[in-house]
């Protein structure tokens, strides 16, 4: 169902080094209906999250999200994808860990949907270290905002206002994975209405590494 590209050490080196691997046209255009169809109706049960945090990260949350209990009762399709073997296997050896799904079935597969001006997913790292990103919908134009910004092998969320935080544009089907544990990263505010940034967000760890050490309410939600 995704276009996965074939391993190379050279995605194993760049990820290693920069934290975050593009991943174009992940989704692939004969593809990307079915899946945009199936993100539309369950972003319907999806929950508005207003926070802006003094107290973990310091930074504002401004979305609407799915966690993945609802997403594994309602979405055969999305639950199936996220457990795909062939997949596990090249994400483990680009990252070069034994990557499992998620036990946790509320953090392991998560719609985030920016639609409102501002919306933004505050500076932040995860408690799992892989997170992979298929974009349904994004801004077409950088300059509207809902870019990922990171900065990788720190968890100094200040490191994002320096001269080393990066900016990757995405367009509808791109995905991007992210070794989201070590690489400081959110996504800059939509600039005005009527745009929409919606992605699925597929968390992923090692056997050793199951439970999340932050409250549900500071991680993604």
């Amino acid at each position: 169902m995704l276009s996965l590209p074939e391993y190379t050490r050279v995605l194993h080196h760049r990820f290693a080094a920069d934290g975050y691997l593009p991943l174009p046209a992940l989704v692939p255009p004969e593809v990307l209906p079915l899946l945009d169809g199936e993100v539309r109706r369950l972003r319907k049960l999806a929950v508005r999250r207003d926070f802006a945090m003094e107290c973990t990260d310091r930074s504002p949350r401004h979305m609407t999200t799915l966690g993945g209990h609802v997403i594994a009762r309602e979405s055969e399709l999305i639950t199936r994808l996220y457990s795909d073997e062939h997949l596990l296997g090249l994400l483990g050896r680009i990252a070069g860990i034994q990557a499992v799904p998620v036990s946790d079935p509320l953090e392991r597969h998560v719609i985030n949907s920016l639609h409102q001006q501002g919306d933004t997913h505050g500076a932040h790292t995860d408690d799992y270290p892989l997170a992979l990103v298929l974009f349904t919908e994004a801004p077409a134009d950088p300059a509207d905002g809902g870019l990922l910004e990171y900065v990788a092998h720190t968890v100094d969320l200040n490191a994002l206002q320096t001269d080393t935080a990066r900016r990757a544009h995405h367009r509808p089907g791109d995905g991007y994975l992210l070794r989201s544990d070590t690489t400081a990263h959110r996504v800059t505010p939509l600039c005005r209405p009527g745009l929409r940034r919606t992605v699925l967000n597929f968390a992923y760890t090692t056997p050793d590494r199951q439970r999340a050490v932050t409250p549900t309410a500071f991680h993604l939600y």
